[in-house]
């Protein structure tokens, strides 16, 4: 969930700092995941100035090219060619300076460098609209009014918006959090208890809220009060309805919603306000007059606001007039009773919807609607009216009109709130710490508790409307531990365990060994979401996908069926943030469908490499990352299990250039290989990306079947030997190892490829390949003719196994 911090401060008593508010809201529960900049404007139009036009000449060798004279309040004026065509002497006008970053609307951040234009130096950049990201104009510079002065900063005069936004991990449960003010009353709660002081939130709603006329009355019906327990509305007449003012554009935009209309964007702002989800008819389709919240007639056809036609269940909950349905309700508005520039007149809903009901419709229809979620887990009843009138106040100062009708309230059976008692024993028992009775009492009321009675070893408390989900004394434990803080949980001086025996130690130890190999290589290790969009892959892999019944948003509906596409969006996400230097691995499952209700997980180690391999120091220059880097990785990883015994096999693949597949007795264990650029684009990553994936499961299982031994280090020097051998070009230096090997030289412990030169002279389908070769006898130290005659014998293999030429 996203949070404004602009916009929470504003329901806060006092000032908090973004980075203080950060770590106040991790403690009390509400996990904060990342704080982002927010800026309306890119760059928030930083180093860009405000200049003068002091002259205005045609360029000699260019039509279209002027020369200017800009005064940007240094002592000398700038020199500045110029293309647009409304540039006149007297202009004030928008300057980029030298050195100064532009951020045009599409395209790439520019840094302004000094240039030659046609043999005319030029100091800088009078800006258009789209250069610099306040609009998409192109026809030419922007000319400011008269009396600014120069060298104002052009961010000074505009005054861009800025924000930062928190992206807040909510669990399933904190449906009190789920907006701004129940952010706040956290907050609040949280200050009051440790700055010992009563700390409330500023609340947004008047009670000031009185009809105008009573000339568009709507009848409410509630045909189905098991899953509409309350339902309020109210008519306002006379709107226009038109683009919301800026202060409601910024807000919303701060937190990833796009602007729409004045009317639709008062909604969107309540629900993120308040959590209470509304909706807004054009009370002239209402047929009648009258809104009939019912169930109707399973297989009716119903025509949402995205223009697609559904086919309704008897168990789906509709807000209807007296002939047609208007609305899914609580979920989805209906293309026939929706809110144009044409509407002057609207019916303004505001109600409580059984989470069930709820539920089940939203997942039938497949629409995971904002609303739906939040009426899924659970509104406040108690709030439904006050939303309303807050609601239709705000759309009377933004879209005009009058209200034309008492506010209608239906709430036939009101709900009694939730008694819940605790006892100070469980509560030390749960938590590990004294609570002494006052600071329970005084958490608990700053969270809107009420307190009933209160005895020597226990209290019970009313739950307010909007915790839904308290209904036992843990889960009141739980919001005092919150609020004091969860990092001030104590831990005891003693901690009992029972000893038990560990089924996976190998495993355990396995995988630790590899992940401290590679943090060693300086990767960092990352855990990505195993559930994952559909739209990543293609129908054949889509065909065996775990899909999700119940997914919790329409983005995150499969069970991965592979780690690359998780794993690239965080390299995707680091490389645009200029973080070029990526290594990262995971220790991660994919799934996938075996038949109808039979599925299967295995578990995966995943790399993926980007940018240099080593960094550039005053004896070294940094080298760019290749496939060979991740191979020797990969073989390292192998040879740390103990599998020291595999093949390469080169083949191809739609998502990579080159592609390898690591085989260990004819079975793949692991997969390398550099994505290609259509994979790239996809994920927008502007730099080569190399992959590596190893089938962890497999590998342990072989891991089980080898046996580690020791052996003592020789106490006779090691004897190298160097050969150049000309072989055909097709031959692989996996070729090479496999001829070695079949000369059965049991005193070679090493060999290694070093160089490979070809050349015409050579032959047109010929290369040299040279390989150092390590001798060592444990036994004795190695003469020079022992040493010949093992390396007689290398050549002779070589020369029938693959016709190789030894390269004087």
């Amino acid at each position: 969930m996203t949070i404004s911090y602009n916009w929470l401060s504003e329901y806060l008593p006092e000032s908090i700092e973004p980075e203080k508010l950060s770590k106040i809201l991790t403690s009390i529960g509400l996990e904060v995941e990342s704080v982002e900049k927010y800026e309306e404007i890119k760059g928030g139009l930083q180093g860009l100035i405000i200049g003068k036009v002091l002259a205005c000449e045609k360029h000699p060798d260019a039509d279209k090219l002027k020369l200017t004279q800009v005064d940007i309040g240094t002592p000398e004026p700038l020199n500045i060619v110029c293309g647009a065509p409304n540039v006149a002497l007297g202009q004030n006008v928008i300057v980029a300076t030298i050195g100064t970053t532009i951020y045009p609307v599409d395209g790439e951040p520019v840094t302004m460098k000094k240039a030659k234009i046609r043999g005319v130096e030029s100091q800088g950049m009078i800006c258009g609209e789209d250069e610099i990201g306040i609009g998409k104009s192109h026809d030419g510079i922007i000319v400011l009014p008269e009396g600014v002065k120069a060298g104002t900063p052009a961010a000074e005069y505009f005054n861009p918006y800025q924000d930062y936004t928190f992206e807040i991990g909510l669990t399933p449960n904190r449906m009190d959090a789920m907006s701004h003010i129940g952010v706040a009353k956290d907050v609040c709660a949280y200050l009051s208890h440790h700055h010992k002081k009563d700390t409330a939130v500023k609340s947004p709603f008047k009670n000031n809220l009185k009809a105008d006329n009573n000339n568009l009355k709507i009848n409410v019906v509630i045909e189905n009060a098991d899953s509409c327990q309350r339902y309020a509305g109210i008519s306002i007449q006379g709107v226009t309805v038109e683009e919301s003012p800026v202060w409601l554009q910024q807000k919303l935009k701060s937190i990833g919603l796009r602007p729409i209309n004045n009317i639709v964007d008062i909604t969107n702002f309540i629900l993120h306000e308040t959590g209470q989800p509304l909706h807004a008819f054009d009370a002239d389709k209402i047929k009648g007059n009258t809104i009939i919240i019912k169930n109707i007639a399973a297989g009716t056809n119903f025509i949402t606001l995205d223009e697609k036609e559904r086919k309704l269940s008897s168990d789906d909950l509709m807000i209807c007039d007296a002939e047609n349905p208007l609305c899914i309700a609580g979920i989805f508005g209906g293309m026939i009773s929706g809110v144009t520039t044409d509407t002057k007149n609207i019916f303004l809903e505001s109600a409580w919807f059984n989470p069930v009901s709820i539920r089940k419709t939203s997942v039938r229809h497949t629409l995971r609607t904002d609303a739906a979620v939040r009426f899924e887990k659970g509104v406040d009843i108690s709030n439904v009216v006050n939303v309303l009138k807050r609601a239709a106040i705000l759309i009377k100062e933004t879209a005009g009109g009058q209200i034309a009708s008492d506010i209608i309230d239906l709430y036939p059976a009101p709900k009694e709130k939730t008694e819940v008692a605790l006892k100070y024993h469980y509560l030390k028992k749960l938590s590990g710490k004294n609570y002494h009775g006052d600071t329970i009492k005084n958490i608990l009321s700053s969270l809107g508790f009420e307190l009933i009675k209160e005895g020597r070893d226990e209290m019970w408390v009313k739950v307010p409307f909007n915790k839904p989900d308290i209904s036992i004394p843990a889960d009141i434990v739980e919001e005092i531990m919150r609020i004091d803080g969860l990092d001030n949980i104590e831990i005891p001086s003693l901690i009992s365990i029972a000893p038990s025996i560990e089924t996976l130690a190998t495993e355990t130890i396995n995988k630790e060994k590899i992940a401290n190999y590679l943090v060693g290589l300086g990767f960092n290790e990352i855990f990505t979401n195993s559930i994952t969009n559909s739209a990543y892959f293609n129908e054949e892999v889509l065909q065996s996908a775990v899909k999700m019944m119940n997914n919790l948003s329409a983005d995150l509906d499969i069970l991965r069926p592979s780690m690359l596409e998780t794993g690239f969006s965080t390299v995707a996400y680091n490389l645009n943030r200029k973080n070029n230097q990526i290594q990262l691995f995971e220790f991660g499952k994919i799934y996938k469908t075996l038949q109808e209700g039979k599925y299967q997980e295995e578990n995966q180690l995943c790399l993926y490499v980007s940018g240099d391999k080593t960094t550039k120091s005053w004896n070294k220059k940094n080298e760019k990352t290749d496939i060979y880097y991740v191979k020797g990785i990969c073989e390292r990883i192998l040879s740390l299990l103990g599998l020291t015994t595999f093949n390469y096999l080169p083949e191809t693949s739609a998502d990579f250039d080159q592609y390898l597949v690591v085989k260990i007795k004819n079975e793949e264990v692991a997969k390398i290989g550099a994505v290609n650029k259509k994979t790239a684009d996809r994920f927008e990553c502007k730099q080569p990306v190399f992959y590596l994936n190893i089938h962890w499961d497999k590998l342990l299982l072989l891991n089980k079947k080898y046996n580690l031994q020791f052996k003592e280090i020789s106490k006779y020097p090691s004897a190298q030997r160097d050969l150049s051998v000309v072989v055909d070009k097709s031959i692989r230096y996996k070729q090479i190892e496999k001829a070695t090997s079949m000369a059965k030289i049991n005193k070679l412990a090493s060999i290694n490829l070093f160089d490979i030169f070809e050349s015409e002279k050579l032959g047109a389908s010929k290369k040299s390949m040279a390989i150092n070769y390590t001798f060592v006898d444990e036994e004795k130290t190695l003469t020079d003719k022992d040493i010949d005659t093992m390396m007689a014998k290398i050549i002779a293999t070589y020369e029938k196994e693959l016709s190789a030429e030894i390269r004087k």
